[in-house]
């Protein structure tokens, strides 16, 4: 079939294919049709991917690697603290830091547990920055100074392999509630995969799901040809404000990292009726998903793959502190999913006269 077609084009291709360096517009009803083909998830070796090192292939750093970088003054958006800075190589990259700034160990967990499982996100690398011409906080205070600052903890975003969709002068995003407007073109599993993502938001208490925190993308290796784009993604970008609990004002002191607001919020707000626990944040799009035994099976058949060893390998490369606290959290809601099963949707009574 053409998915496992291009799966195994994934497979053997991985980190060749592109950053997103460029982007590709479309029309409002290209975009349309381009969501309603698109996939969120591409086969992983679940067990063995690297959960500490991240990420590989161009652009890639080390855990706790030291970059040196000119500073580059942008316009910043959002809350958490950032700033750009350019490598001896000319590429501009967005860094987030703060030993206060919650989002910098939230964006690492959250990437790489979709990475792992499968589902597309942006590529964030932990690392120590030395920033010349930076302010000692470039988020206040903008202006380039003379000098060098190093800033530690911080954390290198990296965009997926692919080619970013825009829809005119601006990014095409989605809201959530189009990813049930994707087509069953993934072998009768699309919904599968689409409630396990939801599921998956859930147990990372995703709570910033405004549809620019979602994009579009093309995997196709060469780029759009002729137009056309072979494969569209789904992806989730900006997923620093997770590893908490989801709240209406998506405050990063209870949605980011928070151990004691992630390990007491339950995984299913009504286990009978399988509706997960994810309260809607005022700007979100997401809300108590009901989730699909078909869901709830995908997402558990990933997370039991994941070895002890990467579990501790997450929680210590992302730097939060009660590492065996989390973990234990982690398995307790892994176990949760595991265990429970959803009843399968009534099938629709049909008159016979």
């Amino acid at each position: 079939m053409q998915w496992l077609n291009v799966l195994c084009l994934l497979a053997v291709l991985g980190t060749a294919l592109p950053s997103v360096d460029s982007h590709w517009t479309v029309t409002k009803d290209e975009r349309l049709a381009l969501i309603r083909r698109a996939q969120v998830w591409r086969a992983t070796d679940v067990a063995n991917m690297d959960l500490r090192t991240g990420p590989d292939g161009s652009g890639a750093f080390q855990p706790n690697e030291l970059v040196t970088c000119d500073y580059r003054p942008r316009p910043l958006h959002g809350s958490s603290r950032k700033f750009y800075c350019a490598l001896p190589d000319g590429d501009i990259v967005k860094v987030r830091y703060g030993p206060h700034n919650r989002e910098v160990q939230g964006s690492v967990l959250a990437t790489r547990l979709l990475w792992a499982l499968g589902f597309v996100a942006d590529r964030v690398y932990p690392v120590r920055v030395s920033c010349r011409g930076c302010s000692a906080d470039p988020w206040k205070n903008q202006a380039t100074q003379k000098g060098t600052h190093e800033f530690d903890p911080a954390v290198i975003e990296r965009k997926p392999h692919g080619h970013e969709v825009w829809e005119g002068n601006d990014k095409a995003d989605w809201a959530w509630s189009e990813l049930d407007d994707v087509d069953a073109n993934v072998g009768g599993a699309a919904i599968g995969q689409r409630d396990a993502l939801k599921l998956l938001a859930t147990f990372m208490q995703h709570t910033d799901t405004k549809s620019k925190q979602q994009r579009l993308l093309c995997v196709s290796p060469e780029g759009p040809a002729k137009g056309t784009c072979d494969q569209p993604f789904l992806f989730l970008h900006d997923v620093g404000l997770t590893f908490g609990r989801a709240n209406a004002l998506n405050r990063a002191s209870v949605g980011s990292v928070n151990l004691e607001e992630w390990a007491n919020t339950p995984i299913w707000k009504d286990r009978a009726a399988c509706i997960a626990h994810l309260s809607k944040s005022n700007t979100g799009t997401l809300s108590n998903p009901p989730i699909s035994e078909a869901g709830r099976q995908f997402l558990a058949d990933r997370l039991i793959q994941l070895t002890d060893r990467q579990v501790r390998d997450l929680f210590e490369v992302a730097q939060v502190a009660s590492v065996d606290d989390w973990i234990a959290a982690f398995k307790q809601k892994r176990d949760d999913i595991v265990t429970h099963h959803c009843a399968p949707a009534p099938r629709l009574a049909i008159a016979i006269r």
